[in-house]
């Protein structure tokens, strides 16, 4: 291989083309704008079943595919295993994102490998998991920490709990991003029996740090002449969930889980609001894309979603809360126009894929292996101003 090709190998994620979620979907964007910037970068992709390891290219994008037959949380933790030890036997500049088996990191140390860990959310402080689950991430948050060469926050929340295990030189706050949405057919939205710009959408885990069932409630206290579109599988054997359909009038509408990205993105561009009650985490990929999408917000009064939403968004705190919110909001246009304008400059101010993708780039260059003047060079002429990253909203 060429000394002087810049090489990324991509870590901790299914794969790409993305069809999980925000960290894969992350890694594509990534992948392909690094490619195009001469980078070579090479993704490893989970695949179910068995076999021997394999590879391809996508796009330009290397992808190392390896099989795994075991499900869930241990087959992810099989893959992340074999993934790192594959990556361990070359010198090449690893970017391992979330920090979930971040103790099997300890290869790429002792390999001497330099390793960019993407640090995710406070996973272990989520009402979901149980003791055992809670105390594993735990205890990788903190290892997390020690074995990665250098650390990046997706919110200055989560930079500032990084800072209580590391010094701060060692984090670099860099942002989720989303495409700038400004037209989407409407198709997908007549085919779920739906009027533009007549409905909210909800798109979040149904579960309760998600807020779900005081949405629902605070929406279902009176007619709104308006449904509120909720995403996700929604089952009754499930406690919460069954809580949550019972809550609803009818005008709440349970559409299912919806993976199509075309779909998902045109019923955020037609929807009146999106509701965010997310309670936890950093940058949340659904709430920027929503404000991506131009999407008046309605979001859980927390310390994250202020940062990311600043004043494009109204905040609620409870059913009474988000139910005295709609009576407001959907009452007065002039004030979700307010709302959409604000989101929409904050969104073109911190939060679009040119400027998150350009930030990533400069701080992959400083971790570089070096071994030749030329990119000793590269490393020389980088301009740290792109590695500042405001904590103030706009």
């Amino acid at each position: 291989m060429n000394s002087l090709v810049r090489t990324l190998r991509i870590l901790g994620t299914r794969g790409i083309p993305a069809a999980h979620g925000g960290f894969e979907t992350f890694a594509e964007h990534l992948a392909l704008y690094l490619v195009a910037q001469g980078w070579r970068v090479i993704v490893y992709c989970q695949e179910d079943g068995a076999g021997m390891l394999f590879e391809d290219t996508w796009q330009g994008v290397e992808r190392v595919r390896i099989p795994v037959s075991q499900t869930g949380s241990k087959g992810t933790m099989l893959f992340d295993w074999k993934a790192t030890t594959h990556a361990a036997k070359f010198g090449d500049l690893c970017l391992t994102l979330g920090y979930n088996t971040a103790i099997f990191c300890a290869l790429l140390r002792i390999k001497e490998v330099p390793n960019l860990i993407n640090m995710d959310g406070i996973e272990w402080s989520r009402v979901k998991w149980g003791r055992c689950a809670k105390v594993w991430f735990w205890m990788n948050d903190w290892v997390g920490c020690w074995l990665g060469n250098h650390l990046v926050a997706d919110h200055p929340q989560i930079k500032a709990h990084l800072q209580s295990r590391v010094a701060a030189n060692k984090i670099t706050t860099i942002p989720y991003g989303a495409d700038s949405v400004t037209t989407a057919p409407l198709g997908p939205v007549h085919a779920l029996g739906l009027e533009a710009g007549r409905y909210l959408t909800v798109i979040a885990r149904g579960e309760p740090e998600n807020s779900i069932l005081e949405v629902v409630q605070g929406f279902s206290a009176k007619p709104r002449g308006y449904q509120l579109v909720v995403l996700g599988n929604y089952k009754q054997d499930n406690a919460y969930h069954r809580s949550v359909m019972n809550a609803a009038s009818d005008e709440v509408r349970f559409v299912g889980a919806i993976y199509d990205k075309a779909v998902v993105q045109a019923l955020r561009f037609h929807s009146a609001a999106y509701v965010h009650g997310h309670q936890v985490g950093g940058t949340n990929p659904s709430l920027v894309e929503a404000m991506g999408a131009g999407n008046p917000v309605i979001a859980h009064d927390n310390r994250f979603n202020r940062w990311v939403a600043g004043d494009g968004a109204v905040y609620f705190n409870g059913a009474v809360d988000f139910a005295r919110a709609m009576d407001t909001l959907l009452a007065n246009s002039a004030t979700l126009a307010d709302l959409r304008q604000h989101g929409q400059r904050r969104f073109q101010d911190a939060f679009t894929w040119p400027d998150v993708l350009k930030q990533y780039e400069v701080l992959l260059e400083r971790y570089l292996p070096i071994g030749d003047t030329a990119q000793k060079d590269i490393s020389q002429k980088l301009n740290p101003e792109f590695l500042s990253q405001s904590e103030n909203p706009s």
